[in-house]
């Protein structure tokens, strides 16, 4: 019977509960929560901070990425006049001039001002390339072609680029960008024996000034390109048919000694919306926080954020509901009520019910020092089915209040409602019944019990 009277109460917030929490299995997750106010001031409502082991990650991957779209290097020919002891003036061309592969030693990224730096070094290059040589004897000439392979070792490739916001992207450009290359080897296949030490002689140096050249401005086309992707990533991210993310950067990237801070605008808006929902608290509310050192990446959530998408889900409709059906479906019966509300179970015997209910306002999400909370206001309406029309008998308007924190599984995030804070019913004017019902209280724990009816 303490079921059935109470069933009203919780039926709404059921909806919102998650089936498999119960207040010990939240107690034993207290190790792992991740909600940590913070009431630092951001620009943006969304904060990503990529941490060293980030920065890490995203050179390696860059640098897999540069080799592979990089490679190969095609260098321009190279011709020179050689004077050859006993032979004369010979004329030799490298032409065909590639590198084919590269390998590298080791590889560091520091975050600083005014940018990111990128160090790879012990970096081995194969080439390839193609030689011919001719002269003259008396009126004769005399001439072969060949190829040889070159490794180019002790390479040392750094970049510094620069990152700046730029009508809500991220514009990015190089600074610096230099190539060294300690030493280069020539494999001669073929050819005349004084041939080797002349390409040695002529031409070592050229190809190290050659390839140094190549290399860079190899990478700095492919940052230009990079930098043109970067241009066209969209600045809202549909999340469904619905709601749509604010991705614009709306700062210049923040370089630290080991980390790099980027503000993101982060709020949700309708779909067709050019702007999201006006939010004025940045730096004043609370921030979910999440920060961990072994992880790439600590991100920090405006409660604004959340707002804005319960305002935005709210406005399109999405937080009003029928229900038709429950787990134990007598309850939407009015035999279920008889011992509650006798004259209804009078005036309709037997008949099935429905609960429609739409939330009075958006949810209200706010983050404190202490823990997170979720305020959500819903008017329920209760109708009949009888034979011959749709009756609502009464109206109830609830509202609560929810803990919240948020666990770390895996690769994901979850946000949780941890426990009901406290529960306020109002039962209204009954349609049916006409008679005032009276305030309905609850205490704040999950054991509620029944204060006054």
């Amino acid at each position: 019977m303490e079921l059935r009277l109470l069933f009203l109460l919780f039926c709404s917030s059921l909806l919102v509960l998650p089936t498999h929490l119960t207040p010990s299995s939240a107690a034993k997750d207290t190790d792992t929560h991740l909600l940590q106010p913070t009431d630092q001031r951001r620009d943006g409502y969304i904060s990503v901070l990529l941490t060293q082991q980030g920065i890490d990650f995203a050179k390696d991957v860059l640098i897999g990425k540069a080799i592979s779209s990089l490679i190969p290097i095609q260098l321009d020919d190279i011709e020179k006049s050689v004077k050859i002891p006993l032979v004369g003036t010979v004329r030799i061309r490298l032409s065909d001039i590639a590198i084919n592969e590269a390998t590298v030693g080791s590889s560091r990224a520091q975050a600083g001002r005014p940018g990111i730096q990128l160090v790879a070094s012990g970096i081995t290059a194969q080439m390839s390339l193609k030689w011919k040589y001719s002269y003259k004897v008396w009126f004769v000439e005399i001439s072969d072609h060949g190829v040889a392979s070159v490794q180019a070792e002790g390479m040392r490739v750094g970049v510094i680029a620069g990152v700046k916001e730029d009508g809500g992207t991220l514009k990015l450009s190089v600074l610096a960008c230099g190539c060294q290359v300690e030493d280069v080897s020539i494999d001669v296949h073929g050819g005349a024996s004084w041939l080797y030490q002349a390409l040695v002689d002529a031409f070592q140096n050229t190809i190290k000034s050659k390839v140094e050249k190549a290399v860079a401005k190899k990478i700095t086309d492919g940052i230009a390109k990079l930098d043109t992707k970067l241009q066209s990533i969209p600045k809202l991210i549909n999340i469904d048919r619905t709601a749509a993310l604010n991705v614009t950067f709306v700062s210049d990237p923040i370089f630290q000694s080991s980390s790099v801070d980027l503000q993101i605008d982060g709020l949700f808006t309708s779909l067709g919306n050019a702007l999201a929902p006006a939010y004025h608290r940045v730096g004043r509310g609370a921030s979910l926080y999440y920060d961990d050192e072994s992880r790439m990446i600590g991100i920090s959530l405006h409660e604004d954020v959340f707002n804005s998408a319960a305002t935005t889900y709210f406005n399109a409709g999405y937080m009003d509901w029928k229900i038709n059906k429950l787990p134990d479906q007598s309850l939407l019966n009015t035999a279920a009520w008889k011992d509650v509300y006798p004259e209804l179970y009078k005036l309709y015997p037997d008949d099935d019910m429905t609960l429609d209910v739409k939330s009075a306002s958006p949810p209200v999400i706010t983050i404190t020092e202490d823990d997170g909370n979720a305020a959500i206001a819903l008017d329920v309406t209760v109708k009949v089915l009888n034979a011959t029309q749709v009756l609502p008998v009464a109206c109830v308007s609830v509202v609560s209040m929810f803990g919240l924190d948020v666990f770390d599984e895996g690769l994901k995030l979850r946000l949780a409602v941890l426990f009901l804070h406290w529960f306020l019913m109002i039962l209204g004017v009954s349609l049916v019944l006409c008679r005032q019902l009276t305030l309905l209280a609850l205490h704040k724990s999950w054991g509620t019990t029944l204060l006054a009816f």
